[in-house]
């Protein structure tokens, strides 16, 4: 049983793109799902909870023991998951996987603005030339929409103008 756990965690670590300053949103994506898959991802979902005291129920203790526990094992997966070079930019006073995963995404988000404008300079100057396969000229238009949507930046009827 043991070889089998140590298995999967290998394979869902493995599954981790390493960050490299030009991969932030699937490498953030690829962190949430993997800290999902172990029951992990409470530490990044949840903020910390009030810290124990000698009045402290047994609920709170185990709430605190399992934030705690979700909170360590994130920081190493996440760390694990950085080139070293980021690393060593990063403050060494995080100890909260929340407040990390918040700072590295300071650091290496892309701007959003030089993206969209990109995809909306290829969006409108795509034209089907009259060879080819149509189907294909479409699909690549809606992967463009598609982006553009999940940027938040265009609503159907938009997309719609643009396709025909």
């Amino acid at each position: 049983m043991f070889s089998t756990n140590v298995a999967n965690i290998n394979a869902n670590l493995s599954s981790v793109p390493v960050l490299n300053g030009s991969n932030f949103k699937d490498w953030k994506k690829n962190i949430q799902i993997v800290l999902g898959c172990m029951d992990m991802d409470l530490a990044i979902q949840t903020e910390q909870p009030t810290t124990l005291t000698v009045i402290s129920s047994p609920e709170e203790k185990a709430k605190f023991e399992k934030w705690e526990h979700s909170n360590r094992v994130s920081l190493m997966i996440i760390k694990r998951a950085i080139m070293e070079m980021f690393r060593g930019a990063m403050s060494e006073n995080i100890t909260n996987a929340k407040d990390y995963l918040a700072e590295i995404e300071k650091r290496f988000v892309k701007s959003d603005k030089a993206e969209t404008s990109t995809i909306l300079k290829s969006l409108i100057s795509m034209k089907y030339k009259g060879n080819g396969n149509i189907k294909e000229y479409i699909i690549e238009m809606s992967n463009l929409a598609s982006k553009l949507k999940a940027l938040s930046l265009i609503c159907m009827r938009i997309y719609l103008c643009i396709l025909f």
